[in-house]
């Protein structure tokens, strides 16, 4: 007996909300979309209604949806070796370690994999504190880096409040300001951002700090630009005080910014480097933190504290290393960058016939819109870290948003951009005209 599709989708939906959790989530009056496959950059429902996917999912699923090459590497290799030890090794464990080497700059070749972004998080704090023997780790506010407790902590999204009371000891966060919030003119925010950051480092003291640790480039705290120089000024400052500097590429990497790792747009080489998310495309949960052959090298004789069950996990590295090779052979790394360019291009435009839109910031198709009661004041559409209350106007955007079919994520005054490297300009057009048609509600509320 056939299920009418309406009916199946109520089911489906019901024993998803009663029985299984949602993330960062109230648990009841939710209404997610329950899709039944996706290719490309579009998802489809049980009812046959197709949404544009305009974040990638968690801004991970950068090669696109339903990529059979990576189902096939995958299916090749449970047929092969389902899982093995990490004492165990595997060719493609091995492949995967030496693509990357080849990818990241300077003397960065040694890998350990581990699950996911917040674990790659957490075991190069581990380790940055092994290797220097210092405590404490520096990092932005307006930042986020996952969310197991060490990650929670270290991040300066508010996601982390509350849980406040118990976060990680030796975390220590500093202000960075961003152009389009910044009052006192351009040729001073680098000048102010480097020595806010070595007031910081002089007052915490710099032979108690073992790194300081950011994102190559702003994700979900809204795409927030570093001033021109500043990675360099951090890293020489790193150099000087002996401070260990990572780079979390989770959301950054691979391609997602026109760039292999978003650090690369700021012409630096970190100690470390954190990975996930396009490192498989979602395909599969898998992570990797990226470290130096100096930093390696310490425990050629003494043994590595690091440890996880499904670290080189066999089927992760076959889908990794699958993925990968889409990039080159696709030239999606390539797309980024020029679909980013265009992006920019098309809402300049729109900006023209939205007096909502206060800034666009974007790298490659990493971006966000930034909506505004006002131009001139830049009263925000919705305050930093908005409760219910203040989101109403918000709330109303990204609702039209999905109802015009298309999949995206929308936080406090923020419309983010980063749909799949595989995006055509039609596809980025077609998004844009959702997009356009949204902010009409909220133009109407701009004075």
């Amino acid at each position: 007996m056939t299920i009418a599709p309406n009916v199946e989708s109520r089911d489906i939906l019901q024993n998803n909300l009663d029985h299984t959790l949602f993330s960062w989530s109230k648990q009841k009056g939710i209404d997610p979309v329950a899709v039944k496959y996706a290719k490309g950059v579009y998802l489809y429902d049980y009812d046959g209604k197709r949404y544009i996917d305009f974040s990638s999912g968690l801004m991970n699923v950068n090669i696109g949806h339903g990529h059979q090459r990576v189902t096939d590497a995958i299916v090749k290799q449970l047929q092969e070796a389902a899982y093995v030890t990490p004492g165990c090794v595997t060719k493609v464990r091995g492949e995967l370690g030496k693509k990357l080497a080849e990818l990241c700059p300077g003397d960065l070749n040694k890998a350990f994999f581990t699950l996911c972004g917040a674990s790659s998080i957490e075991n190069g704090i581990k380790l940055a504190r092994l290797f220097t023997g210092r405590p404490k780790i520096l990092t932005r506010y307006q930042s986020y880096h996952g969310a197991t407790y060490g990650a929670l902590s270290a991040s300066g999204d508010p996601r982390r409040i509350a849980m406040d009371a118990q976060q990680a000891p030796n975390f220590v966060h500093f202000d960075l300001p961003y152009l389009y919030r910044w009052e006192y003119g351009e040729e001073n925010l680098l000048k102010e951002a480097v020595a806010s950051l070595e007031r910081v480092i002089s007052y915490e003291g710099p032979g108690s700090i073992a790194a300081i640790l950011l994102e190559g480039e702003s994700g979900t705290s809204g795409c927030l630009k570093y001033p021109v120089g500043y990675l360099k000024a951090v890293r020489e400052i790193c150099n000087r005080q002996g401070i260990l500097l990572i780079m979390d590429e989770v959301m950054s990497g691979f391609g997602r910014t026109g760039k292999w790792f978003g650090f690369e747009h700021h012409g630096i080489i970190p100690d470390m480097i954190t990975m996930a998310k396009g490192l498989t495309s979602g395909y599969l949960p898998f992570g990797c933190l990226m470290v130096t052959d100096i930093i390696a090298a310490k425990y050629d004789e003494a043994v590595l504290p690091l440890g996880l069950t499904y670290s080189a996990h066999p089927v992760c590295c076959a889908a990794a290393l699958e993925n990968i090779k889409i990039y080159e052979e696709e030239g999606l790394v390539e797309n980024a960058a020029k679909m980013g360019h265009y992006m920019v291009q098309q809402v300049a435009t729109l900006r023209e016939r939205h007096p909502s839109i206060g800034d666009f910031r974007n790298t490659g198709l990493l971006g966000c819109i930034e909506l505004v009661k006002n131009r001139e004041s830049k009263e925000p559409m919705a305050p930093f870290n908005a409760g219910p209350g203040d989101m109403t106007v918000m709330n109303q955007v990204a609702g039209k948003i999905r109802e015009l079919g298309m999949y995206t994520f929308v936080r406090w005054n923020y419309v983010f951009i980063a749909p799949p490297l595989c995006v055509t300009k039609e596809e980025i057009d077609e998004g844009l005209r959702i997009i356009s048609e949204a902010l009409r509600i909220a133009d109407s509320h701009t004075v």
